[in-house]
């Protein structure tokens, strides 16, 4: 069984030139361009960028993301509270894997906020980025306020000579995805839900750190992992079938996010246990792909009762490995 479980394999990633903010644009190429935030790069999203990438190709033009870091709600709305599906380098991830030749991360400001859709258009999308073709969803809005609309776009368009494709409100519409459904989806511990929107397997990224040892003592060693990114969203408390990445190594195994009440725990961890594997991961990297929930956390009368469950949630996770493609 475990020689099906354990799979040893390299990152796989493919670089995208990745520019962190407008004016670091120094390419002397024509782009084709699409603008969003993209916050978990869902089946919706891949709807254009698959449409801005085939045009790309077919005009030699450089396919191009122009998204945005902090998200416009933290800046304009003051929502310190949301929580997002993606953090920069999973974006980055995510995009090339899908071919984009490049990722500008521009800084978003109240200033920003304030060009207008003349100066955005003009001053950013054109005499910056040599914009010649923009690939945008039906319902795009830009510009102060979110004033001017598509129509708006390709008015610009004809004035400044880029072409404006629309992907229309039956192309998006028909995947009835949104960013908000998935995180709602996540917070609920529908897993299963999630992924069939995103189309891939919702994934945290930290660092494994020190943790209490209990783990060990019960026979069950994990890995505590502490996520850099305050706004990464992490999924309802509980105990799931996980997928994990470290090094050059992949493997198997549960995770339990939660307080660990059965010893009176009061804060929140992210603690995977790796099937087959005996081996240090203190100070590692390691990523962590969720496939399924299999229980709320809850409270036990004993550490025996608790060790006995955690028998029951293993068993579970390597039927799910035997039965299930992931």
């Amino acid at each position: 069984m475990g020689r099906n479980l354990i799979k040893s394999k390299p990152f796989y990633f493919c670089s995208v030139e990745t520019v962190q903010g407008i004016s670091q644009f120094n390419s002397l190429e024509n782009t084709a361009i699409t603008i969003g935030t993209f916050d978990g790069v869902h089946i919706g999203h891949k709807q254009i960028l698959k449409r801005l990438i085939n045009n790309a190709k077919k005009t030699g033009f450089k396919s191009t993301v122009l998204t945005f870091f902090p998200h416009p709600r933290m800046v304009l709305q003051k929502d310190t509270e949301i929580k997002l599906l993606n953090t920069l380098s999973e974006k980055q991830r995510i995009l090339a894997e899908m071919g984009l030749d490049y990722l500008i991360v521009h800084p978003f400001t109240q200033e920003f906020s304030r060009l207008s859709a003349l100066q955005f258009v003009r001053d950013v999308l054109v005499n910056k980025l040599k914009v010649k073709s923009v690939v945008i969803g039906y319902d795009h809005r830009f510009g102060r306020n979110r004033n001017a609309s598509i129509q708006d776009l390709v008015g610009f368009g004809n004035t400044f000579d880029f072409k404006v494709e629309e992907i229309p409100a039956q192309e998006i519409d028909e995947v009835s995805v949104s960013s908000t459904k998935i995180r709602k989806a996540l917070l609920h511990g529908d897993i299963q839900t999630a992924n069939s929107y995103l189309g891939y397997n919702y994934m945290i990224c930290g660092q494994v750190v020190e943790g209490q040892g209990l783990g060990k003592d019960l026979g069950f060693p994990t890995a505590n992992i502490e996520i850099e990114e305050s706004y990464k969203l992490v999924p309802q408390n509980g105990v799931y079938i996980v997928h994990c990445e470290f090094e050059n190594q992949s493997a198997p195994g549960m995770m339990n996010i939660g307080v660990k009440p059965t010893v009176d725990g009061s804060t929140k961890s992210i603690e995977v246990n790796l099937f087959n594997i005996d081996q240090n991961l203190y100070q590692k990297d390691i990523r962590v792909h969720f496939l399924k929930k299999i229980r709320n956390e809850q409270k036990f009368d004993s550490l025996h009762a608790l060790s006995h469950q955690l028998h029951q949630d293993k068993k579970i996770a390597l039927d799910f490995f035997t039965n299930e493609k992931y």
